[in-house]
């Protein structure tokens, strides 16, 4: 596998699971930014991630590891680490080891995903991770919408800044998507690390009508590289949510969400009928994301790309906006630049 040239371990908020795959008392075992880490879920039902290694003699906590209460218990020596990665028990000793300790990430749960935290530096997370929801302010919640339907790809060669691009590549649409006309994005603020990107868009009609006349549209928000959320207007009511996560140097994980509102009024009077409409949508609303992750999973990263006139702004803004999750600024990792200063000092 070639090894894009886009830094894979990024600062922001990744999704590592959705929320029914850790319940209480589970262990899961996972890989991400090329460390074996562990998911887990207290007694009381809250979702932690951490490394997966005990600090004592290494063993891996996904092995046999299993939950006590609000701890979990190394299968080897029966040490218990505490959900900020403290251990707080050794079973033949007095007292714990105070000096040791596993790491921990920030965990948000919400729209039924789990997200983590990731920064080499270990920084505090400095912007929320977006809700499909909330984060729209209009009143909305999951309540007003049929069951989350979701598409799940492991292991992709593919880059989450390739998938943010994508926001504001708007010649796309039509020659992948079969959109009739090509959108018009009224709205790119990138000022901040949570950016948005709306755009004017519809599904039906023939190319000659007029984009003027178009009353649909998608509004967007970024929460930094690693998730995406979507409303839609004027159309079949629908919330989506992609989030990309980074496995190791060459490979990420795709996962893909998609909310269809409830019908009210007469429409929802045949509820199976409703339901199973819903459910079509939303299925062609994932097979355009699938269209969408092939190309992505070909793709090789263009710095700098050959791009027309009309691109250049949104391309130019969104590439300027990613450099702040990369350790360096720029786009690649720290190692990396010390490495080339290294190289260039030789």
């Amino acid at each position: 596998m070639a090894k894009p040239p886009l830094s894979m371990k990024p600062t922001g908020w990744f999704q590592v699971a959705w929320s029914a795959d850790i319940k209480p008392g589970d262990v899961r075992r996972m890989k991400y930014f090329d460390r074996e880490m562990i998911g887990w879920r207290t007694s009381s039902g809250e979702p932690v991630v951490m490394d997966a290694y005990c600090e004592h003699l290494g063993a891996h906590l996904g092995y046999g590891g299993h939950v006590e209460g609000e701890v979990i218990q190394c299968p080897f020596h029966g040490w218990q680490w505490n959900k900020e990665g403290r251990n707080v028990c050794i079973p033949y000793e007095n007292r714990p080891n105070r000096g040791r300790r596993i790491r921990s990430y920030p965990v948000a749960e919400r729209n039924e995903s789990i997200y983590i935290w990731h920064d080499i530096g270990r920084r505090a997370p400095s912007f929320e991770a977006p809700d499909v929801f909330a984060s729209f302010d209009d009143g909305s919640s999951a309540a007003d919408y049929y069951p989350q339907m979701t598409l799940y790809r492991e292991g992709l060669e593919l880059h989450p800044q390739y998938v943010l691009e994508n926001g504001v590549d708007f010649a796309h649409f039509k020659y992948v998507h079969n959109t009739p006309i090509v959108p018009v994005f009224t709205r790119h603020d990138f000022e901040q690390p949570v950016s948005f990107v709306d755009f004017t868009i519809t599904f039906e009609g023939d190319e000659n009508q007029s984009i003027d006349d178009v009353k649909s549209g998608v509004e967007a928000i970024n929460g930094g590289l690693g998730i995406a959320v979507t409303k839609s207007w004027g159309m079949v009511d629908n919330r989506t949510i992609s989030a990309i996560t980074p496995v190791d140097d060459s490979t990420s994980d795709v996962r893909f969400m998609v909310y269809i509102g409830r019908q009210t009024g007469r429409a929802a009077t045949d509820s199976v009928r409703a339901e199973m409409k819903a459910r079509e949508f939303g299925e062609e609303i994932i097979r355009q994301f699938t269209q969408d992750v092939h190309i992505w999973a070909h793709q090789r990263y263009s710095d700098p790309p050959a791009l027309a006139s009309s691109e250049y702004e949104g391309f130019t803004a969104i590439r300027e906006w990613a450099t702040q999750f990369y350790p360096d600024g720029l786009g690649g990792s720290a190692a990396e630049l010390q490495a080339a200063s290294q190289e260039r000092a030789r």
